[in-house]
């Protein structure tokens, strides 16, 4: 299944071309209302867990071995996955996040999952 998949942070404005949008935290963003995330679904048991959100920090020099933890925590996780993106539907799907780091974050690291997955399907 091909699908157009996304990363945004969540203080971004949404934008139409955003289709289904989820947040992929583990922990709601601060400084913003529920009501006012413009997201259509929370899906937190995707994020990384606590230990490993904790020891990553976002921090450039741990991102292949986070990327390789968090990729062990997701893949008894990939029906839930597959799940969320058959919920997209015909939409391109935008994963959200809250991290100020841009390039190294869960969101981008479970995006290239994601792709990852669906290659091995095809």
């Amino acid at each position: 299944m091909k699908k157009k998949i996304d990363v945004k942070r969540i203080y971004e404005k949404p934008d139409t071309s955003d289709g289904y949008r989820v947040l992929v935290d583990r922990i709601w963003p601060r400084g913003i209302r529920k009501q006012d995330a413009e997201i259509d679904n929370w899906e937190r048991d995707l994020g990384p867990s606590n230990e490993l959100r904790k020891w990553f920090s976002h921090d450039p020099a741990r991102w292949e071995s986070f990327k390789k933890r968090y990729f062990e925590e997701l893949r008894p996780k990939e029906q839930q996955l597959r799940n969320m993106v058959q919920r997209s539907g015909h939409n391109s799907l935008t994963l959200v996040y809250g991290a100020k780091n841009t390039e190294h974050n869960n969101a981008v690291a479970l995006a290239e999952y994601i792709k990852g997955m669906n290659a091995r399907e095809e």
